[in-house]
């Protein structure tokens, strides 16, 4: 009896040790599915729960369908879900200070466009330094911004816009995608360098200011190709000029502002970024993400259709860029007199 009860006991314990070492081999083993775990130096996997990505504006823009394109991308090679929050306000100041106040976890994220980069100069109140509580991830992409006005506006070209401002100083109105926003930027610039006056219209993102530009609420603004193409090409707007140095291929017609104010030159950019701390093995992981998501073939035809050209910067390369960006920015800023109360 005393026997068959310690056979039955080491039998039991072969058994366990067995499922023990398959268990083993098999999380050793290499997966032949998508690389969805990443273990960080403390040991943690990520991501083993829910990841948001905030946009700081408004649905309509060019930042709000690359961060629901990019989220679908991780969530199919990362197993986990990834969701899309719009917190608007105070010229993506709203959205970006919460996710600088989230834990530095990866699971909070912020897309973000270019015009994050004046927030430092343009808000003297601000409670967080984005270049010192933000982790750079790395840059999406890069969109041309175009010179539009409302179809009805009597004008085919940049001068002759130019001759209607001065005859109706004061009285053409131009949207922005909010106080200090990068098409606000250029707006100024674009006033100084042309000596016209207009009276600016924020709005809370760059996809409610095309929207009151489509209506004929405006007159005039400073749209990202993300935004403005499918309107220019329905014809509801028409475009004057391009802010990049050289034409752009999706509008050859539209030549470049520098053409008449050498050096003028404006872009927007979108990026992902994390809390300031956030383990720099998540950090690369996302940054090898956007990398790898960028380079498929519906992401490529999506931002060519849509007039953005793919970047897929390191977080290093993205860190240098973004720190160059915020001095420019600073620069256009104090020159132009911008300030935002």
């Amino acid at each position: 009896m005393r026997m068959a009860f310690y056979v039955a006991a080491a039998a039991v314990a072969s058994f366990i040790l067995t499922v023990i070492l398959a268990t083993g081999a098999r999380a050793q083993s290499p997966s032949t599915g998508p690389s969805t775990e990443l273990r960080t130096g403390s040991g943690q996997a990520y991501p083993v729960k829910t990841v948001r990505i905030i946009v700081p504006v408004a649905p309509g823009g060019g930042t709000d369908p690359q961060a629901r394109l990019l989220g679908r991308k991780f969530q199919e090679s990362m197993g986990q879900v990834f969701v899309v929050e719009n917190r608007t306000g105070a010229a993506s100041m709203v959205g970006t200070e919460f996710v600088v106040r989230s834990p530095a976890d990866g699971y909070t994220l912020l897309c973000a466009a270019s015009t994050l980069a004046g927030a430092n100069t343009l808000r003297k109140d601000l409670p967080f330094d984005l270049l010192k509580d933000l982790a750079p991830v790395g840059q999406i992409s890069s969109a041309a911004t175009f010179l539009v006005v409302h179809s009805s506006v009597p004008v085919s070209s940049v001068k002759e816009f130019i001759a209607l401002a001065k005859k109706q100083a004061g009285k053409l109105n131009a949207a922005s995608g909010g106080n200090g926003s990068a098409n606000h930027l250029s707006l100024e610039m674009f006033k100084q360098r042309a000596g016209i006056q207009a009276t600016h219209i924020p709005y809370k993102g760059s996809g409610p200011a095309t929207i009151a530009l489509m209506s004929g609420e405006v007159d005039f603004s400073f749209a990202g190709a993300l935004t403005s193409l499918p309107h220019i090409r329905s014809g509801r707007i028409k475009a004057l000029a391009v802010t990049t140095l050289k034409p752009s291929p999706l509008l050859p017609g539209a030549p470049p502002l520098a053409s008449l104010y050498p050096g003028f030159e404006s872009t927007n950019w979108y990026a992902i970024f994390a809390p300031a701390g956030t383990p720099e093995a998540i950090v690369n992981k996302i940054s090898q993400e956007i990398a790898r998501a960028i380079q498929l073939p519906d992401v490529r035809e999506f931002m060519a259709r849509e007039g953005a050209d793919p970047v897929g910067s390191t977080p290093q390369e993205f860190a240098a860029f973004f720190k160059s960006e915020v001095s420019r920015y600073a620069e256009v800023i104090r020159s132009a007199n911008i300030r935002v109360e």
